[in-house]
């Protein structure tokens, strides 16, 4: 800003040596008044490096706070729950660490030169017509009073305006984003109708919001943006210096410098609308980016616990994801030995993957407490937790990097050798052999070029070579075809050895030997024990159980034709007899 402001000076005082030269030529008989107009080149040489020196500082301050904005926001979302990053959203919080910092290089970068053109160099302006001549001074100050007063009717309404051409502006790349990402399905169901339809409703919102904001300042915005244009202060300042010259009143010298400084102040005017939107942007960015960083982190304890064993506790807990939202789970008890497999079944929403979600701090208890080896989760660091416990979930998710950078994922330091075996384990070295580039092939984003099976036995791979003493999977098997299912079976056998395991399932034929079979529904333990004990009973479960059982028995009958029901492996064991009762016509669509 210091550089800018010299800058401003420096071509004053340019503009001012050119009047001096020129009165030098018209009161002497001096053909060339050099000095004055070596005075003149030095200082517009000056201006020009100095405001080239001010953007180049002002564009590295930028790119600093790039940095540090988006390493503190990265740092930030590293240490909150993971539930506020699911709330959220991946492309909210792309938008902060992307757009919303940009937004701020830009104003650091831009604004701080048109600080000084903004609000310096019209008070150097204003000091030097006083200097002149104080009548030639009100003249030029009072057409920019007047100037502003019509911008200021025409910025009435600016900020409600301005808000709502944002919030329009994001519906409009909310809606492309949406229609991009849901191809497939728009594909196949209503080829663009419904979401393009989205699309067209916010293009056309933000159409009439723009439209009807340039109506509504159309003439006192260019009314104003006349008046503060130089041409006007040109033309009064020549017409009011020629009646005061004539006059006598006013010598040619002073009068040429009014008309070659004057035109400065209304010019700087336009900067200083600009800096306003640069603000205005700025502040809706800022809020933004403070509201992520307001985001309370996961308490991290002072003391390092170390667990006595590997059985976990859960002790009363209690669990709803926002304070005004019903709980999830309800005083749920129960415990896991060392080295065994507790596998969690129920109905969907019954609250069987947020139990799981819930040992590693992907949220804390709203009341209780979780415990490993007799340590509560939240006495562990986040590092330290993750030491104790692997994933395998439903969704898998590849970076779009090799094969073996992705089974490296948590263990940056494997060697090749150990790579190759964890996927050897997980039944995965053979379909790696057979890429283009086997293990360095690239995965793609999320993992594009592979199958469901095969980034499964990857995302196995990578919990085997992390030899995590606690193994927590969520449906490993859901979205694998019967083939891949034989051999992700094969290698979760290899995975769960020697671990203590808390397994959601489904297919209730996953976790007929599991070593305790807790039942949940509606967010409540109802039932636990073994796979025959709870068949015994005419509970939960034993209700879950012979669904299956008809399932599996169920084929679709018609007068022409008869066909097995669909495949097993689309949907869940204790789903599938509702739907098969619901082709037949044996159920409504809303009883199944």
């Amino acid at each position: 800003m210091t550089l800018s402001v010299l800058s401003s000076l420096s071509v004053l005082a340019s503009l001012y040596a050119l009047a001096l030269a020129v009165e030098v030529m018209a009161d002497s008989n001096q053909a060339w008044p050099t000095v004055e107009i070596v005075a003149a080149t030095f200082c517009t040489i000056l201006a020009y490096v100095l405001r080239l020196r001010s953007f180049a500082v002002s564009h590295c301050a930028a790119f600093r706070l790039e940095t540090i904005l988006r390493t503190q926001l990265s740092e930030h979302l590293a240490k909150v729950s993971m539930g506020y990053i699911q709330q959220f959203g991946a492309s909210k919080l792309s938008k902060v660490i992307q757009d919303d910092v940009k937004e701020l290089h830009v104003f650091v970068a831009d604004s701080t030169p048109l600080y000084a053109r903004a609000y310096a160099a019209p008070i150097m302006t204003l000091i030097g017509l006083l200097i002149l001549d104080w009548r030639l001074a009100a003249v030029t100050v009072g057409l920019l009073v007047g100037g502003f007063l019509v911008l200021g009717i025409a910025r009435r309404d600016h900020g409600d305006l301005s808000k709502r051409y944002m919030e329009t502006r994001e519906q409009v790349s909310a809606a492309v984003i949406e229609y991009v990402q849901a191809m497939p399905v728009v594909r196949t169901f209503d080829t663009g109708t419904s979401t393009f339809g989205r699309y067209s409703e916010a293009l056309e919102a933000y159409r009439e919001i723009v439209v009807n904001w340039y109506r509504s300042v159309s003439f006192s915005s260019r009314f104003s943006i006349a008046l503060l244009n130089p041409m006007p202060t040109l033309v009064l300042l020549l017409w009011a210096g020629a009646w005061l010259f004539w006059s006598n009143e006013l010598e040619f010298s002073t009068w040429l410098a009014t008309l070659l400084i004057g035109t400065g102040m209304a010019e700087s005017m336009m900067p200083l609308i600009s800096l306003q939107h640069l603000i205005g942007k700025a502040k809706i960015s800022i809020t933004r980016i403070n509201n992520v960083l307001s985001e309370k982190p996961l308490l991290q304890p002072d003391k390092e616990y170390v667990p006595q064993g590997c059985d976990i506790c859960f002790d009363n807990v209690s669990f709803r994801y926002t304070e005004d939202s019903d709980y999830v789970l309800r005083n749920v008890s129960f415990s896991t030995g060392e080295g065994t497999i507790t596998a969690l079944v129920g109905p969907s929403g019954a609250g069987k993957t947020t139990i799981a979600r819930l040992l590693p701090r992907f949220w804390d208890v709203n009341e209780g407490k979780i415990t490993i080896g007799g340590v509560d989760v939240r006495s562990f660091t986040s590092e330290n937790l993750m030491q104790y416990v692997a994933f395998v979930f439903q969704d898998t998710f590849l970076f779009a990097q090799s094969i073996a950078d992705n089974i490296r994922l948590g263990n940056p330091n494997a060697t090749m050798e150990e790579i190759v075996e964890a996927a050897k384990v997980a039944q995965a070295h053979e379909f790696i052999m057979q890429l283009p580039n086997g293990y360095d092939t690239c995965a793609g984003e999320r993992g594009t070029f592979l199958s469901g099976g095969q980034k499964q036995r990857i995302t196995i791979a990578r919990a085997i070579l992390q030899n995590r003493p606690i193994l927590v999977l969520d449906e490993a098997t859901a979205f694998a075809d019967p083939e891949n299912e034989a051999s992700i079976i094969e290698a979760l056998a290899a995975l769960m050895k020697g671990k203590t395991v808390i397994m959601v399932a489904h297919r209730l034929t996953t976790i007929k030997d599991a070593d305790q079979i807790l039942v949940f529904d509606k967010g409540s333990l109802v039932e636990s024990g073994k796979h025959c004990d709870l068949i015994s009973h005419d509970g939960t479960y034993a209700r879950l159980w012979s669904s299956y059982e008809r399932s599996q028995a169920w084929t679709f009958n018609s007068e022409s034709q008869t066909s097995s029901v669909c495949s097993s492996a689309l949907l869940p064991d204790e789903e599938l007899f509702g739907v098969a009762e619901a082709i037949s016509g044996n159920l409504s669509v809303e009883e199944a």
